[in-house]
């Protein structure tokens, strides 16, 4: 059972440290935006001549930002949850609701990157753009959707591993943990 986890451990924080490290990249994109949608603004309202390219350029930068970051979003907790119910939950309740909840997020992004695929495939072959007054190519933008699925599936898939350790094995496969020596010790306090 030592080589299973060791190898959980292993996957987990391999995926964990590129998705944190992702998010640490694309997190430096707002440095980018910002002064776009400022220099749009001072250009609208300050000399009545807005721009054709800023706020779709803002638009097509904050959107591989959003989705990138996303992985990592999921293993910080940050997504949406109901605090009150689920800390409530005795603790294995907790960890089968982490491992199904997990599941549902891999089929989540497995449909969907299998629906994304091919619409980014046909976006590149042929050569889309916005169709504006600017009409900047945005093929490439498209390929950040299964891309960041793909991420976000391998980010529940350890973060799965993780939860099943402790809820089958009660080891924490990432920090050596015993879950049950913990959850005596939280009970007890």
């Amino acid at each position: 059972m030592s080589g299973l986890l060791a190898v959980v451990r292993a996957y987990y924080r391999a995926v964990t440290a590129f998705n944190r490290g992702l998010a640490q990249v694309v997190a430096v994109v707002m440095f980018v935006v910002v002064p776009i949608i400022l220099f749009e603004v001072v250009s609208r309202y300050f000399f009545a001549a807005p721009t054709s390219w800023a706020m779709e350029s803002a638009t097509l930068i904050f959107g591989p930002y959003f989705l990138l970051a996303g992985p990592w979003l999921l293993h910080e907790g940050g997504h949406v949850n109901i605090d009150i119910v689920y800390n409530a939950m005795p603790r294995k309740v907790r960890l089968a609701f982490d491992c199904f909840g997990r599941i549902v997020i891999m089929g989540f992004c497995w449909v969907l990157a299998d629906l994304s695929w091919p619409l980014a495939v046909n976006a590149w072959e042929l050569g889309e753009t916005s169709f504006s007054s600017w009409n900047p190519q945005i093929w490439w933008t498209k390929f950040f959707l299964p891309a960041a699925l793909a991420l976000l599936l391998l980010q529940a898939l350890a973060e799965f591993l993780r939860a099943a350790a402790r809820l089958v094995a009660g080891i924490d496969p990432v920090t050596g943990a015993d879950d049950h020596a913990a959850a005596a010790a939280g009970d007890a306090a």
